[in-house]
């Protein structure tokens, strides 16, 4: 492939809800510029962009994909991005390096919860979009039906540029709204036909709206448009130009991928009416040295700098790196400072990627989409630059994960192999998060929902060659005392020779810190020498680590030692640990033991009318309402729940809301289990299961 100039650079995503056809798109894309000879299919596993076992498993896409297309002259990088709301933090990656954007629609299904959420993100990053109402020839499909849908919800820039001919099995051709033409598609080829007489009325009423949104671009055309006057057809489409790339105008389109019907429109389209990359402006980030903004235009002739937006752990070949040249000119076997990490890189081979197959270049300039191979210190969010011109580029903001699972080997001693292999996996996908819970000893696994999770595993083993299984995590409980209790601890063995003896008396009360614990010796006369006191607290610090319910750790206690003995031959510091081991067992059973959970702050921000739902659901699970804010059209619901009952909540808010609703949890305190409760978890806790395997 050449290299292409700035201006001829389209970086476009085709974003939507799972199953509208964005992968089917970007086939039909790569066949009719002639990329490939024939279209593969989701069903047969032999598409482009989804090449990975999982995606060809699942028949869904996992992964952000890049495939280039050559058309008219221009060079269109096509970002085909996962429809699933699991697999968010792909479209957030390709909508940061994006120029524009297709919206794709099923003429069938209309506009669904994945297509206003898709848009709600093309907002957060101000793109110019393009609906394109696909699978006009399935059964149900319904034009018009759906652009009434998409005006309602996304308002009156929604404007049809081309409208079908037919629909359903009867779909034969397009009628182009914006030059008055029509064309009727036989076989692979074109046919210009004259426009049907029964959709004369039809046009005239978009032609208005057009008319409506192109003077609303130029004052004076909107001038000339209030006196009356006819606008010309260059005058509309410099307009229709100007209004596409400004937002003010989202051209809705025709046809459908699986036949190839109206693709080169939309291709055209592109190329016509969303921007290159030098037309959205500059890119803002800020001098690593000096912390002061920095600016970078997409020309050739600036600093080199890079925004690195998909990594991706290859077992072989090692990382790969995807980035888009945000100015400057990029070539092989030079070096580059990765601003983020403070580092020199040195970049070999310059990749052009398409699905998994890559093509090397000479080189790439400013706006264009590259991949380079085995970086050392690069991954995800880096900017790359010159050293001499520092720049930190805007890093893409990333939404933290919503649900955990605990990790288990399937085989034993394969705990090595599965952390090195989450960490690889980290690097690839920035939603994903792997820790270790100190208390509980599980590791965690954290992502977006739990065909994420399932999804990663599946990475483990095709990738690693390592199996884990997924299970949901231990609540790390505690326990506590609500009474005061004196307590004695005597240890005595005489078995020949020197024997044991340790004696002590503590005193065991609560405290108000729900995680402190507090030791004080009050000895008088040297009943317990002060060698053996520290013995005593150390004897206290590791029985706290198992309490006496259910084997849980102890806090926000405090211990007195006021009394006890010693023997001048025998006595440790073992022994002391010993008595003071029995006077806490002893101690912490007779001073009122309870159980407490760990409570979580959640705020899940709906849309009002799912505000009974979510209250209703939260009270079933213990939760506590705080309040209620309405803020941008949605409402926040604050609440406190017990951690044991939200482990399934992102799945669970998903399946109630259709998608819409979201959540944020964080730690705040712990509380004391109720009654009922309590008795059933300290039932099936390992301690009590130990203590009847001992009987």
């Amino acid at each position: 492939m050449k290299i292409y100039p700035t201006d001829k650079i389209r970086n476009i995503s085709l974003i939507a809800h799972s199953g509208a056809g964005k992968t089917t798109l970007t086939e039909a894309m790569l066949f009719l510029s002639g990329a490939i000879d024939r279209m593969g299919k989701v069903e047969e596993g032999n598409t482009v962009s989804d090449y990975d076992p999982e995606e060809i498993k699942r028949k869904i896409s996992i992964s952000l994909s890049v495939a280039p297309v050559e058309w008219k002259d221009h060079k269109i990088n096509i970002l085909d991005t996962p429809g699933y709301f699991d697999f968010v933090g792909e479209v957030k990656s390709a909508l940061r390096v994006s120029d524009g954007t297709v919206i794709v629609v099923c003429a069938a299904a209309g506009v669904e919860v994945g297509t206003e959420i898709v848009f709600k993100y093309a907002d957060e990053e101000r793109l110019p979009r393009i609906f394109f109402v696909n699978k006009i020839d399935r059964e149900n499909a319904n034009f018009q039906k759906v652009l009434d849908r998409m005006r309602e919800v996304f308002g009156s820039k929604v404007i049809p540029f081309f409208i079908p001919i037919g629909q359903e099995a009867n779909f034969k051709g397009v009628i182009d709204v914006v030059r008055r033409k029509a064309y009727t598609f036989e076989g692979k080829t074109l046919k210009e036909i004259p426009v049907p007489t029964e959709f004369e009325d039809e046009i005239e009423n978009y032609r208005m709206m057009i008319m409506e949104s192109v003077a609303e671009t130029d004052d004076e055309l909107l001038e000339k448009y209030l006196d009356g006057q006819e606008l010309t057809q260059e005058e509309i489409i410099k307009g229709l130009k100007t209004g596409v790339k400004q937002g003010l105008v989202y051209p809705v389109l025709c046809g459908s991928s699986t036949s190839g019907k109206g693709i080169t429109f939309l291709m055209d389209t592109i190329c016509d009416f969303l921007p290159s990359p030098a037309e959205r402006g500059v890119e803002v980030g800020y001098n690593p040295n000096t912390k002061a903004e920095e600016k970078r235009s997409y020309k050739k002739d600036e600093p080199l700098s890079c925004i690195v937006f998909k990594t991706m752990a290859d077992p072989f070949v090692g990382r790969l790196n995807l980035f888009k040249i945000c100015s400057g000119v990029l070539k092989p076997d030079s070096m580059v400072y990765n601003s983020v990490k403070g580092e020199m890189e040195k970049i070999g081979h310059i990749y052009m990627m398409r699905g998994k197959k890559q093509e090397p270049l000479q080189s790439a300039e400013a706006g264009d989409i590259v991949a380079v191979a085995k970086l050392q210190y690069t991954s995800t969010n880096d900017t790359l630059c010159e050293k001499e011109h520092p720049i930190v580029l805007r890093q893409i903001v990333f939404p933290e994960p919503v649900i955990s699972f605990a990790a288990v080997p399937k085989s034993k001693g394969d705990e090595e192999k599965i952390s090195a292999g989450l960490q690889r996996l980290m690097e690839e996908d920035m939603t994903f998060k792997v820790s270790k819970n100190t208390e509980t000893n599980q590791l965690l696994v954290s992502g977006m929902g739990e065909i994420h999770l399932e999804v990663l595993a599946g990475k483990l083993h095709n990738k690693f060659g390592t199996d884990m299984l997924l299970s949901l995590p231990k609540v790390p409980y505690r326990e506590t005392i609500r009474g005061t209790v004196k307590v004695e601890g005597k240890y005595k063995k005489q078995s020949g020779g020197r024997g044991q003896y340790g004696h002590v008396w503590i005193e065991f009360s609560p405290i108000d810190s729900e995680d402190g614990f507090e030791f004080e010796e009050k000895i008088f006369g040297g009943a317990v020498p002060k060698q053996y006191i520290p013995a005593v607290e150390k004897g206290i610090r590791e029985s706290m680590k198992e309490g006496v319910l259910a084997g849980y750790p102890v806090v926000g206690f405090k211990a007195v030692l006021y009394d006890g003995s010693f023997h001048p031959v025998d006595s440790s510091e073992l022994a002391f640990k010993i008595a003071t081991s029995m006077a806490f067992k002893k101690g912490i059973s007779q001073a009122k033991p309870v159980l407490l959970e760990p409570i979580l702050d959640v705020e899940v921000v709906v849309p009002e009318y799912y505000m009974g739902d979510i209250i209703g659901d939260l009270n079933k699970r213990r939760g506590r309402i705080l309040g209620m804010e309405l803020s941008d059209g949605l409402q926040h619901i604050k609440a406190q729940v017990p951690m044991a009952e939200m482990f399934r909540y992102a799945t669970d808010l998903r399946s109630m809301t259709q998608g819409r609703g979201t959540f944020k949890a964080v730690f705040s305190h712990y509380e004391e289990v109720p009654g009922p409760i309590a008795e059933k978890i300290i039932a099936e806790s390992p301690k009590a299961h130990k203590e009847e395997e001992e009987e």
